[in-house]
């Protein structure tokens, strides 16, 4: 039985002497997929005091947060879905309070400080700005986890450097880690916080025990009663249950879908007829099939047989369908309409008409620069298309991209995809494995390091120059790569020593995006396909370049015959020295 992430929470809030309480929380504790790729969110803010309309504010930003945050995109991680929704938010409050009296004097804006805290997985996140605060707690001790943003201009004198609504942009500190059960963490705000110490926390915990509700008023109560004369709120939560460590990524859960054996023409299968069968191999076959309801032609992608006992492999399998159903771009495969149960495991994609990659080099085995660059720009607003959902192809190579006859360009296989949401506190984090084609992979991945975003532009660039040459830009020498060390030995085949027609400055534009080192190489896609067809200056050059990128082979055996040279004269000069 699979354990879900569990997490106690206790919250209470009060105005205190105050007429009016300008303190915000709230807590969403979803189930389901929600809960596997979102997590559980706390959110904490606090107004200010100067301000008729900073109530507003706060119970904008955390109603804001925990609303909009759980619709963003399952594929993305914490950090970047929850930093888009709070700076969406800080957008619309800046906006709010140029329209008020706060367009003169911030401190009457739509200003508020905003802390939350997201459970995910085995990990925390936490993202805030201002000077509500976050602890762990420790018998004896309250770990603090943020930093206030107040400015002190004098002996009891501040102001805040930093909160929602203040300007058009915020800028918003973020920390991750790996929980445990049965660690607990406190949010507060000042209200609160200036008045509570480790031992009243500590002392209230062993009070209540596991009621934490009970327990977070009556921490609030205490402030209050030990000088708090502002809105006090406080935020508990507890870890009950961590998912298991051995988890498999959080998407479609593939529990009591059976393994088919192959399929024959005429065969029923899940309500479908199949019609034919387009490819096999030692990990799927693919076949094409009609829905018996819709009429509908479609593509079933089946586990190969051997694939029953490789669980990694089959999450993967799962996963394609997954994603495809998260991108809507005409460069990459959709996966088919399916309303039905199902009791088997396969993926259901909609079909793509023209020929692979593969067999259009085969057709065009030397062509002109143009067509490979309308190919190349369309294979990469289909990797963009995955980059803006966090999601990395790993396997772009010519069996890969299908070309049909209007020249339209679509990526056809997600298996080897990797989406960052669902990785995310799980024990596979980043892309590590090498899950493509050894040729085509970029080199960080034979080091250890992981890939990103650079290691699909080299993916792309690699399909560029073979597109042009029929060879790869450093032959099979990058498969052999295995510690940093060996980025060094890569010798890079200059194209122009197979195609002497094409200019010098493709062949500096192919270098850069195939650099060993990802952080060389062009800082994104649209980057390098704009700069296949308008080179920057530093890559055109007047005059024949360098003699290793002219003439590599000369270049190396004039090398060795100078330092053969050398050595017999160096033999020479001793010899004459008896």
């Amino acid at each position: 039985m699979t354990i879900e992430l569990q997490v106690a929470i206790g919250q209470y809030s009060d105005a205190g002497p105050r007429p009016l309480n300008q303190d915000f929380h709230g807590a969403a504790v979803p189930s389901g997929a929600a809960l596997r790729c979102k997590g559980i969110a706390l959110a904490l803010a606090d107004g200010i005091g100067s301000s008729e309309v900073s109530h507003i504010a706060s119970a904008a930003a955390v109603r804001g947060f925990l609303d909009d945050y759980y619709a963003t995109s399952q594929a993305w991680t914490v950090r970047r879905a929850a930093q888009r929704v709070i700076a969406a938010t800080n957008s619309w409050l800046h906006a709010q309070t140029l329209q008020g009296p706060g367009r003169h004097d911030r401190d009457h804006g739509h200003v508020c400080t905003f802390s939350a805290l997201v459970f995910k997985g085995r990990e925390a996140h936490l993202l805030h700005v201002g000077d509500t605060r976050v602890y762990r707690v420790h018998d004896g001790a309250l770990e603090p986890l943020t930093v206030d943003h107040r400015v002190r201009l004098g002996p009891g004198e501040t102001y805040l450097g930093r909160a929602l609504g203040v300007a058009a942009h915020v800028e918003i500190d973020y920390d991750c880690w790996p929980t445990a059960p049965g660690e607990t963490y406190l949010l507060a705000t000042d209200g609160a916080w200036e008045h509570l110490d480790a031992a009243a926390v500590q002392a209230c915990l062993h009070r209540h025990g596991s009621d934490l509700q009970a327990c977070a008023q009556a921490l609030v109560m205490h402030a209050l009663a030990h000088g708090g004369d502002d809105n006090a709120t406080v935020q508990l939560a507890r870890i009950v249950a961590l998912p298991d460590a051995s988890a498999p990524v959080p998407h479609t859960d593939r529990a009591g879908w059976a393994v088919a054996v192959p399929l024959s023409p005429g065969q029923q299968f899940e309500g479908c007829t199949v019609l034919r069968e387009l490819h096999a191999s030692a990990r799927s076959h693919v076949y094409l099939a009609r829905d018996n309801d819709s009429g509908q032609t479609l593509v079933l992608k089946l586990p190969a047989i051997a694939m029953r006992e490789d669980p990694t492999g089959l999450d993967r399998f799962v996963l394609e369908e997954w994603a495809a159903r998260r991108i809507d771009s005409p460069h990459v495969i959709r996966a088919a309409p399916w309303n039905r149960p199902r009791t088997h495991l396969f993926v259901a994609l909609e079909p793509v008409q023209g020929r692979t990659l593969a067999q259009w080099m085969t057709d065009h085995p030397r062509p002109e620069l143009e067509p490979v660059r309308r190919v190349i720009e369309q294979a990469a607003r289909g990797l963009q298309a995955l980059h803006r959902r966090q999601m990395l192809h790993q396997d772009l190579r010519p069996e890969n991209l299908m070309i049909d006859d209007a020249g339209t360009v679509t990526l056809i296989d997600l298996a080897a995809v990797h989406v960052a949401g669902l990785a995310e506190g799980s024990t596979d984090p980043a892309p590590l494995q090498i899950v493509g084609a050894l040729q085509y992979t970029a080199p960080e991945y034979f080091t250890g390091q992981g890939g990103g975003p650079a290691s699909d532009l080299w993916a792309l660039a690699t399909l560029t120059y073979q597109m042009l040459s029929g060879q790869l830009p450093y032959g099979l020498q990058v498969p052999r790569v295995r510690q940093p060390r060996d980025l060094h030995r890569l010798r890079y085949t200059p194209l122009r020593a197979h195609r002497p027609d094409l200019p010098a400055w493709l062949d500096a534009v192919l270098r850069q995006a195939l650099h060993p080192q990802p952080q060389q190489r062009q800082a994104t896609l649209s980057e390098f396909v704009q700069e296949l067809r308008h080179p920057g200056s530093h890559h055109q050059r007047t005059g024949p370049g360098p003699l290793i990128e002219r003439h590599p082979v000369a270049f190396w055996r004039t090398l060795a015959l100078l330092a053969s040279l050398s050595a017999l004269l160096l033999l020479a000069l001793r010899l004459a020295g008896r």
